[in-house]
């Protein structure tokens, strides 16, 4: 992969683990009398998921929902919904888990869904936060274990034109790469 030897390394694997304890604490307190369904958002959450649910220490049922603006583009178009969660969401407290909140178009869109379908409540969790201006209005994540400069980031989950989603860490596509 010499691709990531040209990249900005944002985050190491242990910076990563470091910030999934802080933010799994903060679920677990949360959630620990709950019983939630956990929806990992495909195909992006599925690296930061299989890294959260060991540590989260309460009952849990797991499922995952496939809905994305970017295919392997790197600019956002409409909502294509690939697969619904296949759990009942009605009466249920239901934590999306994500990659990045970014716009937070998409992620915005799953969790109104949740709440259409009868959901008791609806939180988020993402690995990254984006910082920049451009997010949907009304709309915040509840937890997110880091943040990043508003760059194309991809490693951990998140590609970039549909690779590169098991690098080693969270990395900065490098400028001259994306004019």
């Amino acid at each position: 992969m010499e691709f990531l030897e040209e990249a900005d390394e944002l985050y190491t694997l242990q910076d990563i683990d470091t910030a999934l304890d802080a933010m799994a604490l903060s679920i677990c307190e949360e959630y620990r009398h709950k019983n939630p369904l956990v929806i990992g958002v495909m195909n992006g959450a599925v690296v930061t998921l299989g890294h959260l649910l060991p540590k989260f220490s309460f009952l849990l049922e797991v499922d995952y929902c496939h809905a994305s603006r970017y295919g392997k583009s790197t600019s956002g178009g409409e909502i294509d919904w690939l697969a619904y969660p296949h759990k009942s969401l009605e009466n249920r407290h239901v934590l999306l888990v994500d990659d990045i909140f970014d716009e937070g178009v998409t992620l915005k869109h799953i969790a109104e869904f949740c709440h259409i379908q009868g959901a008791s409540s609806v939180k988020t969790a993402v690995l990254l936060d984006k910082k920049h201006q451009r997010k949907v209005e009304h709309f915040t994540v509840d937890y997110a274990a880091l943040s990043v400069a508003d760059r194309y980031v991809f490693g951990f989950g998140l590609d970039y034109k549909g690779h590169y989603r098991n690098a080693p860490g969270v990395y900065a596509v490098p400028e001259a790469l994306l004019s």
